[in-house]
């Protein structure tokens, strides 16, 4: 996708949800306002493309503003959740639109003939195999890591220390691209792929680190990273779309914060990607590595000298 039209895309997307929010479309006093569904929507888009964790922030910035409506309502949150990463669904999908659905009739082929003939075959079956071990994870065990993790405290071990592995894997060597990239290997990046259903320690940022540790180029590591949010993402939205949206009956006041934070999320997304892209190609990760050290410093400070409680 050139990068004018995502600009173009992602303007259009954060007018549509400032227009909403300053007109109250949808707005209800008893639910999630309107320009807190805009903030963390924005806050989603960035965070779940960049490596520094959309979980993680998306449970530290209404424990560092004070807005409880969603810890106190989890219904809503529940739902609300679902639109968020609706958003960034359809931002990599849009802007990885011609390489998702060249992979996708790859894939295709490719079980009809029962073999594997091209590059672009053993693409497809590697995003496959990544995505297998977080599905089963996400499955198994999402409830018990959302029951158990999740405080702020432990989200800035989490940013911490996942920060440390970034910059010890980006100091490998760039020797392969994605089409270089096995089954193997990609087995093993989902592996870590499914540790990111712990807040704070990045969907993107540990499948980066893990492609980087298997001296993937930067630019290849971030796509496919991007490249593996499309499945598991997709699965989860289908689910969680399923059975908190279309089965349920929705909480009181959701159409506003919905169209708000899917449409915030998806500008902040394709922005996202289209920086991060442009960033690597002449950059190393070290921004990165420094803003979680630093977000991880800034919430223990504030925990350490009782601004903020270590529970959230």
């Amino acid at each position: 996708m050139g990068r004018a039209a995502v600009w173009i895309a992602a303007g259009a997307a954060l007018l549509a949800a400032v227009v909403l929010t300053v007109f109250g479309a949808g707005d209800s006093g008893d639910a999630l306002p309107n320009w807190q569904a805009l903030v963390l929507g924005l806050v989603q888009g960035a965070t779940e493309l960049l490596p520094i964790s959309s979980s993680g922030h998306l449970i530290l910035v209404p424990w560092v503003a004070d807005w409880d409506y969603l810890k106190e309502h989890d219904e809503f949150n529940q739902t609300f959740d679902v639109s968020l990463h609706l958003g960034t669904l359809v931002a990599v999908a849009v802007y990885f639109r011609r390489d998702i659905v060249r992979l996708a009739r790859s894939w295709l082929g490719s079980v009809r003939r029962r073999r594997v003939e091209t590059a672009d075959e053993r693409a497809a079956w590697c995003v496959a195999a990544a995505t297998v071990p977080a599905a089963i994870v996400g499955a198994l065990g999402e409830k018990a890591i959302a029951d158990n993790l999740g405080e702020p405290w432990q989200i800035a071990f989490f940013l911490a220390f996942f920060a440390v592995l970034l910059y010890l894997a980006d100091r490998r060597p760039q020797t392969k691209h994605l089409d270089d990239v096995g089954i193997r290997a990609a087995f093993a990046v989902g592996l870590a792929q499914s540790l990111a259903l712990m807040p704070g320690v990045s969907r993107s940022g540990i499948t980066i680190t893990a492609g980087r540790f298997l001296q993937l180029d930067r630019d290849s590591a971030a796509r496919f990273s991007f490249l593996l949010l499309v499945p598991i993402t997709f699965g989860a939205v289908l689910y969680k779309g399923v059975g908190d949206v279309l089965l349920a009956d929705l909480p009181p006041g959701m159409v506003g914060p919905f169209l708000v934070g899917s449409l915030a999320s998806l500008a902040a997304g394709l922005a996202a990607i289209s920086l991060l892209l442009g960033y690597v190609r002449r950059h190393d990760y070290s921004i990165f590595v420094w803003y979680r050290l630093i977000l991880a410093a800034v919430v223990l400070l504030l925990i350490a000298t009782g601004g903020r409680s270590a529970g959230f």
